[in-house]
This record gives C-alpha cells, structure tokens and sequence, in this order.
C-alpha cells in the first residue's frame, strides 16, 4: 500500500491541484445556471481570455499589479457579456439564450486568434506558484499545494456570502423563484450581475493557478477546461456549489491517476463517459434536487 502511495502522489497531488482549477471555473457554470437557468458556454473562452490579459499585461506592469488587473478586466468582461448577449434574450426561449452564449464563445475564440494569429502566448512565471517544493517522495510546483487550500477557501467565503448576506439571500431567493423574487422588490438585474464578477473573478483566479502548470496560452485554451467544468458542475448537481466543487476534485483525481498508470490517451474520455454515467444513473447530479415544473 505505502509503495502504490509513494508511486502515485505525484499524480495525486497534481489530480487535487487540477481540480480545484476545475472547481473554480466549474463555480461560475453553477451559478449562473442557479439564477437564469442557463449554461454559460462562454465561461471558458472568459478562462481563456484571463490567461492572455496575464501575458499582455506582464509586458509592462508588474506582475501583482497583472494579477489585479486581470482579476478586474475578466469581470468587466462578463459582466459585459451578460449584459450584451444574455440580458436582451431574458424572455426568449431559452434555446435562443443558449446560441447566443455559444455565439459569444466561438467570438472571444476568434479574437484571440486574431489577435494572437493562433501562436502560443507564453505565459509569465510567477515565482511563487512555480518554485519547486518537496511533498514526501514526491517533488512538485508550489501551485500543487496552493490551489486546494486557495480553493476551498474561496468556497468557504462563497457560502457564507450566500447565506450571510442581502445579496446572497436575494441569489437565493431568485434561484428559487425568478419571477416573485422580481415582484417582491429584489433587484434582478443587481443579483445577476452579481453572480457574473463572482463566476468570472474565480475564473480569473482559477487561470492564474491554471496556465502556471501549462505556461502557454492558445486560443483554445478554455475548451477542454470549461467542458470538463461543466461534467463537474453537472456530476455534483448543477446550481449547488459544494457539488461543483465535489465534482471537480474527482474529475482532477481520477484524470491524472489514469495518466498516471499509462493511458494518458483516454484521461480526456474518462471526463465524459463519467457524464453519461451520471445522466443515466442521477440526472440531477450528486447534490442535485428533483424540480417540478410549475402549472
């Protein structure tokens, strides 16, 4: 047993790292499908587009400074989506809402390549996150340890904000019941764009911790990240957070420990025959409750 632990921390470890950058774009799917019931299929070109502020940012600003700016310009960002794509089509079917978020997704791909012309950006080093530290017999980036305290910590804060505070007891109010949360005097429009900083602040940070492991940037970044995101949110229950959360760290888990005993080739696959497993078992997800369509 201490032999198969000592062979497979490596992996473990890097399985706990991935997953809590898969928890933390994965949080921003269940929110926003909480509050508008709607999957956000632009959350991961948003990931994706945070990694290329970092780059471009770093070439002249320090890169404190960058971490802050990319955290703010990724929120402008899908807070301006939201508003632009999202907000006119909140009375369509709900089809309609679902093209245009894939609309914005293949958008933002198609501006970084333009800008980018489809080369690797290299991401920056941040000392802190890529200096080398020793776990046991296994050997690792600092980020490896960072990501699942930050992660849950972050979580931690999301839930007492939820369940602390006005805001947090409007979301959950319009999670429940969009249309008598609206005529009860609860500002929509604030509460949705609420959840977008949240979701796109901790994509923001989840790309930091993220492209530190891969150091390159692509514009096709935030495809894989973001459908695998999504399997999380859907395993756990899509609309609970701690679900998302469950989902991701087993997502990150259980993919690296396939790379790790030599079937790297089928790390990717094993991702989404877990999400038709979990459709044909528990449609609702792990945490996910029943609903009843209204009459």
């Amino acid at each position: 047993m201490s032999e198969f632990l000592s062979a497979n921390l490596p992996h473990l470890l890097s399985g706990i790292s991935v997953g809590g950058q898969y928890a933390l774009i994965a949080i921003g799917y269940t929110m926003v499908y909480g509050i508008l019931r709607l999957i956000n299929f632009a959350h991961g070109d948003v990931f994706m587009v945070a990694g290329l502020i970092m780059v471009y940012a770093t070439a002249s600003l320090p890169i404190y400074i960058s971490i802050i700016l990319v955290v703010v310009v990724t929120v402008i960002l899908g807070v301006l989506i939201e508003k632009v794509a999202y907000k006119p089509l909140r009375s369509a079917p709900r089809m309609s809402v679902m093209i245009s978020a894939i609309g914005v997704s293949y958008l933002l791909q198609n501006c970084a390549l333009y800008f980018t012309g489809g080369l690797p950006q290299v991401y920056p080093d941040i000392s802190f996150l890529t200096k080398l530290v020793h776990i046991g017999p296994a050997t690792t980036k600092m980020v490896t340890v960072v990501t699942p305290i930050l992660t849950l910590v972050l979580v931690i804060l999301l839930v007492l904000l939820i369940k602390r505070t006005k805001i947090g007891m409007a979301m959950r109010a319009v999670s429940k019941d969009f249309e008598t949360s609206e005529l009860m005097g609860i500002k929509i429009n604030n509460v949705i764009s609420m959840t977008f900083v949240i979701g796109c602040a901790l994509a923001a940070v989840g790309s930091i911790l993220y492209f530190s492991n891969y150091n390159s940037v692509i514009p096709t970044s935030g495809a894989m990240p973001g459908l695998k995101a999504f399997v999380a949110a859907v395993f756990g229950g899509i609309g609970s957070v701690p679900g998302a959360v469950v989902g991701a760290f087993v997502i990150g888990i259980c993919e690296n420990i396939i790379k790790g005993i030599g079937l790297t080739e089928f790390s990717d696959a094993f991702t989404f025959v877990l999400l038709i497993v979990i459709l044909l078992v528990k449609p609702t997800g792990i945490f996910g409750e029943k609903s009843t369509d209204k009459v």
